[in-house]
């Protein structure tokens, strides 16, 4: 391949993420950074997770929400949760106004599509920026994805990368049907579980800004905190703010997942005191 002209190849490459349902036993990962590395050698190459549960991209999408702000303007976020790797599942590189995602079209960039709009989405089909002209069934994530996101941070133009599509095409998560507050309340429910146990709604913080509020759990109230701590007032679980800004349910010193036996999907209602529900 031609090198590029001055003109086109940034000074300093952009930071590049990787986030996986890999685990970290096997060596895909480090391969997807060799890759990287191979094509892009100053690229700055950051790992979000790599233990996503397998095949839960509501997770995945979650993780990557939370994340994506924390970085640098352009940052490159390289997504591979996907389950129809080896289907006609279209592989795409998506622009929005702070940064570039790379992965499957299939729901994983849902979280943060809600919060930015995209501004340029192209299909991955030019095999020039793969790394083989036929990629293996099972792994996109060393063949496409990878590749794709260090020939970005080298200065590739992203429209170079195949063919443009209407992002009215970008895949959304089917099951979860983020929560329209009411001015007075409303209800939500559970959209993740983090490695402590905390559940996380999907209410956002927002809507308990100058209110005083508890949850309620199949009828049961869940009273609020600041903090995850324990007291003599209020030993059980406790309902909070997270640093995600999303209200959760968390049970200090232990686990409310367990001792609530709630899971993903599961109905919460917040009620503001002194005001009625819709």
């Amino acid at each position: 391949m031609a090198a590029l002209p001055r003109s086109q190849a940034p000074s300093k490459p952009p930071v590049i993420t990787l986030l996986t349902d890999f685990g970290l036993a096997d060596v895909y990962v480090g391969v997807m950074k060799g890759v990287i590395t191979s094509i892009c050698p100053g690229a700055p190459v950051i790992d979000l997770t790599h233990q996503i549960s397998p095949q839960n991209i509501a997770m995945g999408s979650f993780q990557l929400g939370n994340a994506y702000a924390h970085f640098p303007q352009n940052t490159i976020h390289v997504g591979v949760v996907d389950p129809g790797v080896g289907s006609d599942r279209q592989a795409v590189a998506v622009q929005t106004q702070s940064c570039t995602l790379v992965g499957p079209n299939n729901g994983l960039f849902s979280h943060i599509l809600m919060k930015e709009e995209a501004i340029l989405t192209v299909e991955l089909t030019n095999s020039q920026y793969w790394s083989l002209d036929r990629p293996s069934n099972t792994f996109h994530g060393r063949d496409i994805f990878a590749p794709v996101a260090a020939y970005l941070a080298k200065g590739i133009p992203l429209q170079n990368l195949g063919t443009i599509l209407p992002s009215s095409i970008l895949i959304t998560l089917p099951d979860i049907d983020f929560w329209q507050p009411t001015q007075q309340g409303g209800v939500g429910k559970i959209q993740a579980i983090d490695y402590f146990g905390n559940l996380i709604t999907n209410i956002p913080a927002i809507r308990v800004q100058n209110h005083s509020w508890h949850l309620v759990v199949d009828q049961h109230p869940i009273h609020s905190s600041t903090a995850y701590h324990s007291s003599e007032e209020n030993p059980d679980v406790q309902a909070l703010v997270g640093s995600h800004g999303w209200l959760e349910i968390a049970l200090p010193n232990g686990n409310a997942h367990q001792a609530l036996n709630m899971n993903i999907g599961d109905r919460v209602e917040l009620q503001l005191h002194g005001q009625s529900i819709d």
